[in-house]
């Protein structure tokens, strides 16, 4: 998404060429397989370690962490290897959006008027917020010490990282939408 807005604020008369369906293919390729793989590599960790403690999760969501704490074997290794697996491709993730948005934002301050600035920064504010929000709840999540660490923070956490973020993504979006705005504004005053 950083990427399309890139492409968009900053090279407009070549969105059709650098944004075409063949690169949106090659993107979305990627975006799959790292997550395929990624998946892959933790089931494959997590299912060979041998558990011990029972099997209730303190989640409502099966994570790694939480069924490594099931895990009777020293697993410390295992974890080390997945969280330098896991900061490469994040921080390759995080730079690529940072670097984008730090070219959006320099031709942005460059629009001389004040209308294109408003309109190019409501395009790409709410992605920033969405994508921070979820960033910033799974740093929390995965990197925060076990004394900070109980059961309804872990849940309030979980949730904001993986259920949020998806539901208020399209909510922002199509705001964006006349149309859809009218509507919404129509019900919102009729039920009043």
């Amino acid at each position: 998404m950083s990427y399309d807005r890139y492409v968009a604020i900053c090279k407009p008369l070549h969105y059709g060429t650098l944004l075409g369906s063949r690169a949106c293919v090659h993107m979305a390729a990627a975006a799959w397989a790292t997550g395929f793989l990624y998946a892959v590599l933790h089931t494959a960790s997590t299912f060979s370690l041998p558990l011990c403690h029972g099997n209730a999760l303190d989640q409502f969501f099966c994570e790694v962490p939480q069924i490594l704490k099931l895990s009777c074997s020293h697993f410390h290794l295992r974890e080390a290897g997945l969280l330098v697996v896991t900061v490469f491709v994040v921080l390759w993730c995080f730079v690529f959006i940072v670097v984008s948005y730090v070219q959006i934002f320099r031709a942005v301050l460059r629009i001389p008027s004040e209308q294109g600035r408003h309109k190019a920064f409501s395009t790409c504010l709410p992605h920033l917020a969405v994508v921070s929000l979820f960033v910033s709840t799974v740093i929390f999540a995965y990197l925060k010490p076990p004394s900070v660490s109980s059961l309804s923070l872990n849940l309030v956490v979980s949730v904001l990282y993986s259920v949020v973020p998806p539901a208020v993504n399209p909510l922002i979006y199509s705001m964006r939408n006349q149309e859809l705005k009218s509507a919404l504004w129509k019900l919102m005053t009729g039920c009043f």
